[in-house]
């Protein structure tokens, strides 16, 4: 990123006024979404749909074929953000890994407690497979609390007994809501987005009377065996950067392949800023590579079966 791009990024950030009075969950979503809301791309077909019974967007990119299906999980700590917020994120992963995209539209807090996200993400993942998407050819991806409840939602099929998709891509994962990492003091002042107070709030909102370290609410304290393939990526200047490098460590203690990227001097959910900044559309590009990849063998296996 250039000294130009993170002086726009930061003044961007700084600019952003914190009211005394704090605003409602409405108020909250609706500025987040006259903020942050980035529409998917020409090239990306957008329909509303429904999945597991609720509401959300399907996302296709032209020339797109083949089994190949990504499930999106939107981030906004639980609170904020929608599949119309993040069709731009979403359709831009699923445009560069050539897959059709499911974006789900869950219930968010404090309307809808934990764990009624991950009840949503259960049943869109068991609806996915009950229509015929095999799981070697779906993969999920998710962004800051998004990534928590892929996760979420992986270890809740598990305990389901249903099988586990191809791979998984987590921008910003925030899987500790108990909120212990380090990072969160280290990085203070280098995080431009949250303060510490913001993630508290975000974390009393949706947990309500649930322990934070129910491992669905906080998936940091899991069992992470039998999880498939992962990709976390992080920037450097954010509060959740330790829940990122504690989360590949224990992944990789339960002898998941993960794989951790850790950006320099970025924030949060950086790749939201692609086609604005190279290091967004660099990690964008290695997230989509790291999809196909793992889609790659069960994807021809299936055609072939199919065929």
């Amino acid at each position: 990123m250039s000294r130009q791009q993170r002086e726009h990024l930061n003044a961007a950030y700084r600019s952003r006024p914190r009211p005394v009075t704090p605003p409602t969950a409405e108020e909250q979503r609706a500025g987040f979404a006259a903020a942050l809301t980035r529409p998917a791309l020409e090239d990306v077909a957008v329909r509303r749909t429904a999945l597991g019974g609720r509401p959300a967007l399907e996302l296709a990119p032209a020339g797109t074929a083949g089994p190949g299906r990504l499930l999106y999980l939107h981030g906004g700590g639980y609170l904020v953000g929608s599949p119309d917020t993040h069709a731009g994120l979403a359709g831009e992963l699923a445009r560069r890994a050539g897959l059709h995209a499911v974006s789900l539209d869950y219930r968010l807090a404090p309307e809808h407690v934990f764990p009624a996200a991950v009840d949503d993400g259960l049943a869109a993942y068991r609806e996915l497979l009950a229509t015929g998407t095999d799981p070697r050819t779906l993969v999920l991806a998710g962004d800051s609390a998004g990534g928590a409840l892929a996760l979420a939602t992986l270890l809740a099929a598990r305990a389901a007994g249903l099988p586990q998709p191809a791979a998984v891509v987590l921008f910003s994962p925030w899987v500790d809501l108990a909120l212990r990492g380090g990072s969160l003091r280290t990085k203070a002042d280098a995080d431009r987005i949250f303060t510490e107070a913001d993630l508290r709030a975000y974390a009393a909102h949706y947990l309500g009377a649930a322990d934070p370290e129910n491992p669905l609410a906080s998936p940091l304290y899991a069992d992470l065996t039998g999880l498939p393939p992962l990709l976390i990526q992080v920037g450097a200047n954010e509060l959740v950067l330790d829940d990122a490098v504690r989360l590949a460590a224990r992944a990789g203690a339960a002898d998941v392949d993960v794989t951790l990227e850790i950006g320099g001097n970025l924030p949060h959910v950086f790749q939201h800023h692609y086609g604005r900044l190279e290091e967004a559309d660099a990690a964008l590009d290695r997230a989509a590579a790291f999809l196909t990849a793992h889609l790659g063998a069960a994807v021809t296996a299936v055609t072939a079966v199919t065929a």
